[in-house]
């Protein structure tokens, strides 16, 4: 995770980066899991990584990518990231828990793995540039300012 640019000082930025610190995690564990043939802490894995997603992408779309979209010069990057989180997602909630296709678990676990990194990386602190400080306050929870 980026810890040079300072864009975790901006509170929505801050609890972003610490659930992906957690998504990380449990995709780690997910996919330690995998590799060991422990599937039954696999698809427990699976399910807990899905409800860390879920909750955590709505907060991205509906905050900051939606600001980032309506400011418009990030647009795209928000798009693209917009579909790898439809894929991921997909990907992740259609597999059968009876007969599970791990192969395509630790796919996208790589693909999140660089979704997460590109977020963090480039999407994050860009943010941090192009918003105007009017953004961040409606976006920002209990907050009525943020960055300092």
């Amino acid at each position: 995770m980026c810890n040079y640019c300072g864009c975790r000082d901006f509170p929505l930025i801050g609890r972003l980066s610490e659930e992906h610190w957690q998504i990380e995690e449990t995709a780690g564990a997910l996919r330690r899991a995998i590799n060991e043939s422990r599937y039954g802490d696999a698809v427990s894995l699976l399910d807990e990584l899905l409800a860390q997603l879920i909750p955590h992408t709505t907060l991205e779309e509906n905050g900051l990518f939606a600001e980032l979209r309506a400011e418009g010069a990030l647009a795209e990057a928000v798009d693209r990231l917009c579909a790898e989180h439809d894929e991921i997602h997909g990907v992740f909630g259609a597999i059968d828990r009876a007969a599970p296709d791990w192969a395509a678990v630790l796919e996208a676990i790589g693909k999140l793995h660089r979704h997460i990194d590109s977020e963090e990386h480039g999407l994050f602190p860009a943010s941090v540039i192009m918003l105007p400080i009017s953004a961040w306050d409606r976006i920002t929870p209990e907050q009525s300012t943020a960055g300092g």
